[in-house]
């Protein structure tokens, strides 16, 4: 990366380009399927769906061009003080440069500092990068899902106490 990458909170203009990063690295890795997030309606209005009180998104960007982004959010369903690891994604060209693991420093962070006390995440086995990444802050697997995220098309359960 050339130069800085700043990363700041969710903007609405943020959206349409978010979007396509999402839907693009799903697709990139076979995991466009549905029960994702690249079907879910919510992905076309990030912004909108982190003014729900207890969440926060990130995201990254370099000369004005987005790389990616990462959230919390108080998923419905999850046990008190528990939140969800959701929508981390980075654009192809901002992976491998230790960015991810910025983010989601940055999102437990803030999960911390906002009274959680565990974080939560779905996947799917085709994010293999992803998965060794989560292992690496201490997610540990899960048996089967917590909450109701929606997200049937996840088989891959984690969780890190905080």
């Amino acid at each position: 990366m050339s130069s800085a990458v700043h990363i700041r909170p969710i903007q609405q203009h943020d959206n349409a380009a978010l979007a396509v990063i999402v839907r693009t690295s799903l697709a990139e890795f076979g995991a466009n399927k549905p029960g994702t997030v690249f079907y879910d309606p919510t992905t076309d209005a990030l912004y909108e769906l982190f003014q729900t009180k207890g969440s926060f998104y990130f995201v990254a960007e370099e000369d004005g061009k987005l790389l990616g982004g990462g959230g919390i959010f108080p998923t419905e369903g999850l046990p008190a003080k528990t939140c969800e690891l959701v929508k981390m994604y980075l654009h192809k060209d901002a992976r491998g440069k230790g960015l991810g693991k910025q983010m989601i420093e940055q999102c437990l962070t803030w999960a911390k500092e906002n009274s959680y006390e565990q974080v939560y995440l779905e996947t799917m086995p085709e994010l293999k990068q992803a998965l060794k990444v989560y292992e690496l802050f201490g997610f540990e697997y899960l048996d089967g899902p917590m909450g109701n995220s929606g997200h049937f098309g996840c088989d891959r359960w984690m969780l890190k106490k905080l």
